[in-house]
Order: C-alpha cells, then sequence, then structure tokens
C-alpha cells in the first residue's frame, strides 16, 4: 500500500533542500516526501496524485514565492486534499499576514525561519499535526474485492470460501453501493455476470469456482510430491491435530482440504469449553494456529477434494483427487467431518444462499445487522451461532424441536443465551417452510400452539449431521447412516468381517481397509467435541506408527 505524502514547496532551492532533508530524517519511513519549486508546480503535483488516488496528509510551503505566494496555494490546495494539514514558512516581517491566514486560508500552523534545531521547533509541530491526521485517515482499501448481491448463491459461496481461508477482501454489493457499479464499468465486467472478483493488479475472475478462486488467491491445488507417509483427508480439528503429530514426528505429511481449514468448528463464532483457553477461543483462531503450527513442522496443504482411495498392495494406498491427480501413501487419515442436513420444507432448496443458509456462515453476519434471524437447531454449534449474531441482528430466535436445550447443549451456552435479551428460544418448534420471491421474507414454523407465519431475514440450520462418505470405497465399512466404522465397532456378532484379511486385530481407530484410519465427527461413535476431534487426531498418528512397524 503506498504511503501517505508530505510535500514540501519553496523556490529558493537551497531552502527546499533542507526541508526535505530534515521531513525525511524524521518521516521518511513513513510518508513519502516529494518536493514542488513553486505553488502551481505543487498544485499540478496535488491533481496528479489525486488521479492516482495517492493521499496527502501534509503541505509545508514557503510564504515569499513568485507567483503564488504561500497563501493563495495553502488556500487552493483545500479543495483538492481538504484534510491535508497545511503549514506555511515565514520570515519574521511576515507574521502578522501568517496569523490572519489561520482565519482566511484556514492553514494549521505557521513557523519562523530558521526553524533549527528541527528537533524543537519543527518535529513537535508536524508530530502533532500529523497524529491528528492520522486520526481521521482511513486507508483505502488495496487488496481483493467482491461485487455481487447479497441474495446469491453465488456471492454466497465466494465470500465463504474467502472468509473462511482468511483472505482479506471488501465486499460490494451493486444493489445497495455504487462504488460496485463504477468498479464493474472500470473492470470491463457485465453486470448480469456476478459475482466477479476484482483482484489489485487490474485482473478479474466472473463467477469462480473453488479451484480456480484458490489458485488466484495464493492457496496450493497440486501436491508437490507423488508419495507421502501420511496423507489427511480433511482439514478440521481431527485432520488438523493429525498433520501436527505426523509431521512433528518425521512422517513425510500431506493434507487434502476441500474449503477451508478447521471444518465446522473453524466456523464456531466461540469455544469456550476447549482446554488451556479461560476466555474461549474462536474456532477460526484455533484453526489458524493449528494451520500454521502443522506447515511450520513441514506438513503440506493443498485445497483439493479426495474423490477415491484404493490400493491392491499391502503396503501401500492410492488417494485420487477431484483434479484427476493421484498420491500414494503408506497409511492415510479419513477426517472429512460431516455436513448439515438437509431440510426438506418447501422453499429451503430454493431460497439457500439467499437467505436460508446451512452452519454458522459467520461471512453473513455484518449483512444481518438489526435484522430478525432465526437459528435452526439446539446443539452447542447453534448456540455458539445464536451467541455470535445477537450481536448483529435486531432478534434472534432459536427454533428447538425438543423440549429444552439441556440433553443437547453445554450449560455455559445456555447460561449465556439466557442472559443475552435479543435471543429467544422456542422448544417443540420446527421450520415448515421458507417463503420469498427472490430472497427470505419471512418463515412458516410450527409451535405448540400451531402453525405461525412470521417475518424473517435469514435463517441459519443446523440440523443434524451427515457424513461425508459418498466417495468412498465398499472396502471401507459404514454404518446404516454413513458414518465409517473403526477397530471394534467393525464386528458383527462378535467376529470381524470378511472383508478384513489380516492376521491381527484392527487397531482402534483403523478403517475395515487396514491403513487406513479414521477420526473426528465422520467416525461412527465419535463423541461430537473440539477436544474429541484433537484427540482422535493424534491418537491416530500414534496407531500408524505401530501399523507402519509392521514392514
Amino acid at each position: 500500500m503506498a504511503r501517505p505524502i508530505i510535500l514540501a514547496v519553496d523556490d529558493d532551492a537551497s531552502v527546499l533542500e533542507a526541508v526535505v532533508q530534515d521531513l525525511r530524517r524524521k518521516y521518511g519511513q513513513t510518508y513519502r516526501i516529494l518536493r514542488a519549486g513553486s505553488g502551481q508546480a505543487a498544485l499540478d503535483t496535488c491533481a496528479q496524485l489525486k488521479e492516482r488516488n495517492d493521499t496527502v496528509a501534509l503541505i509545508v510551503s514557503d510564504q515569499r514565492m513568485p507567483g503564488m505566494a504561500g497563501v493563495e496555494l495553502l488556500e487552493r490546495v483545500q479543495q483538492t486534499y481538504p484534510q491535508a494539514r497545511r503549514v506555511l514558512l515565514t520570515a519574521y516581517a511576515d507574521t502578522e499576514a501568517a496569523i490572519r491566514a489561520i482565519n482566511t486560508a484556514r492553514i494549521h500552523y505557521y513557523l519562523t525561519k530558521p526553524w533549527d534545531p528541527p528537533e524543537e521547533r519543527l518535529y513537535p509541530v508536524l508530530d502533532d499535526l500529523l497524529e491528528d491526521w492520522n486520526q481521521g485517515y482511513k486507508a483505502p482499501f488495496e487488496g481483493i474485492r467482491v461485487v455481487g448481491p447479497r441474495y446469491s448463491l453465488r456471492d454466497y459461496r465466494v465470500r465463504n470460501f474467502l472468509s473462511r481461508n482468511q483472505v482479506p477482501y471488501v465486499w460490494l454489493d451493486p444493489e445497495r453501493d455504487g462504488q460496485a457499479v463504477d468498479l464493474l464499468a472500470k473492470f470491463g465486467v457485465d453486470d448480469s455476470k456476478l459475482p466477479v472478483v476484482l483482484f489489485p493488479d487490474g485482473t478479474s475472475l466472473v463467477q469462480p469456482e473453488e479451484q480456480e478462486l484458490a489458485r488466484r488467491v495464493g492457496l496450493r491445488t497440486q501436491a508437490e510430491k507423488d508419495f507421502y507417509d501420511l496423507v489427511v483427508i480433511g482439514a478440521g480439528l481431527a485432520g488438523l491435530a493429525a498433520a501436527v503429530y505426523g509431521a512433528s514426528e518425521g512422517l513425510k505429511t500431506l493434507v487434502l482440504e476441500r474449503e477451508a481449514p478447521g471444518g465446522q468448528a473453524g466456523s464456531s463464532s466461540r469455544i469456550e469449553n476447549y482446554l488451556g483457553f479461560p476466555r474461549g477461543v474462536t474456532g477460526e483462531k484455533l484453526a489458524r494456529d493449528a494451520y500454521d503450527q502443522a506447515r511450520r513442522l513441514g506438513a503440506e496443504f493443498i485445497t483439493q477434494k479426495a474423490t477415491a482411495i484404493c490400493g491392491d498392495d499391502a503396503q501401500y494406498r492410492q488417494v485420487q483427487m477431484k483434479n484427476g491427480t493421484e498420491v500414494s501413501c503408506r497409511a492415510s487419515l479419513i477426517a472429512v467431518g460431516v455436513h448439515y442436513r438437509r431440510i426438506d420444507a418447501p422453499g429451503i432448496d430454493r431460497l439457500t444462499g439467499a437467505g436460508v443458509y446451512y452452519g454458522a456462515s459467520l461471512a453473513e453476519a455484518q449483512s444481518c445487522r438489526d435484522e430478525l434471524v432465526f437459528i435452526v437447531g439446539g446443539a452447542n454449534s447453534a448456540g455458539q451461532a445464536a451467541m455470535y449474531f445477537s450481536r448483529f441482528a435486531k432478534k434472534v430466535t432459536m427454533l428447538v424441536r425438543g423440549d429444552s436445550l439441556e440433553k443437547s447443549m453445554s450449560k455455559y451456552l445456555i447460561d449465556q443465551i439466557a442472559g443475552t435479551s435479543n435471543i429467544t428460544v422456542e422448544t417443540r418448534s420446527e421450520i415448515m417452510e421458507a417463503i420469498g420471491d427472490k430472497h427470505l421474507e419471512s418463515v412458516k414454523i410450527r409451535t405448540p400452539r400451531g402453525e405461525e407465519v412470521r417475518p424473517a431475514s435469514s435463517v441459519f440450520l443446523f440440523i443434524g449431521a451427515a457424513p461425508q462418505t459418498d466417495w468412498l470405497p465398499e472396502a471401507v465399512m459404514r454404518d446404516p447412516n454413513g458414518f465409517v466404522l473403526s477397530g471394534r465397532d467393525m464386528r458383527v456378532e462378535g467376529k470381524l468381517p470378511r472383508v478384513w484379511k489380516e492376521d491381527r486385530e484392527p487397531y482402534l481407530l483403523e478403517t475395515s481397509m487396514p491403513g487406513v484410519f479414521v477420526a473426528g465427527d465422520v467416525r461412527h461413535g465419535s463423541v461430537k467435541r473440539a477436544a474429541s476431534a484433537v484427540g482422535e487426531g493424534s491418537i491416530a498418528v500414534q496407531l500408524m506408527h505401530q501399523y507402519l512397524a509392521q514392514f
């Protein structure tokens, strides 16, 4: 980002050089120091800087200059840079004129020449003026911009992907922000093909797919090698823990993640029952710190989706990816987590991304300011979302099918919800229909009193858990709900299944495909807590060492 500018103006070359040198010595690290040899030259410079969207913080001008006096210059500069601080350099004989100029030209200060030593007579004055200017200065954003309508599934997916991968961006809705329209014209983008991602270098991506966007923002999408000791599929907390312990113990480790590190926990607004964080921790921070730790220890991450895992050789497995490539490994961990179950109610599918969202969708929080938000679900994730959205929304209503929250939610969350004035919990209630034309406008809900239609801006769904295991081969056993079986859970009537060909017992977290382990929410019988996922991910690595030791 370009530094703000201090402009020095004087027609006497030796005096101008002295001013510039003093300014550079004190402020050169923070500001760009420019010079002009006349009032007109200074005005021309300011006009050029304005065209380039550069910012002028301070102008220091001599009073006695041919053609245009300093007072006139500083008065005219206000039209181009009204917030810039203006300082007049005068001889002692011009003091009264300088005082009058404080009112007429609204200069901020005048200094008599000479100003030696600058440490006493120049810098303290400029320090105060620049500090005052900085308090009102907001640096222009020079990063990625996303232009798209709020109620668009494509736009939501782009913003959610960037947010969860902690890529800074500014979102502009062309229906609400005139700057968005100007940017589309500047980049030559058709406003019928939104969303568009605009980059600082002048390039853009129109309606990008996740892989295309990942590559453009600097995320790796291709593995560096063909063979790894350990391939972790999924970078939720279980996968991140396995990456940390695998890499730290010398295993050449690759992690595949289709969306963003952290999984469901990564979108939690605050986790308060995780060991070692007495004031709680956001899921985003926990995931990002674990990701940074794993990378520092040598784990490799790529944004990629696994589509198959196979291997006839007893020692090696192959993991195939959506881009058509594959990598081989000695051991693998399935840690793909779960998705929230789809709700089969009228309007839900049609309005998904247009007011209806699955999961926390923290990218939408700012948009919900002073609106009516519904949270559907009664587990910890729903409670954490309710607490987070209560900071923005006018009212948050939780719809819970059960009789109370006690059976499904931690007590600390129940207490927090009870103490938050704009959260209402309605038990024995469920959503029946999402209503709206282009975006959500109201919801029909079933309550103990009967069916009711209520106005709603956004609905966030946290109903049940659906494992992401359809891509796994038949050789990896799953329960009727799709959760992966492991260890003793694979036994049927006390006997191991026929698919298990080894002459040993499967390890605790080992699946029915030897050398392939499972951890986290996707495992049958797992405890749906952040600490449990981390524990399973770390334990899996120790079990892998036992598995690898037999070869």
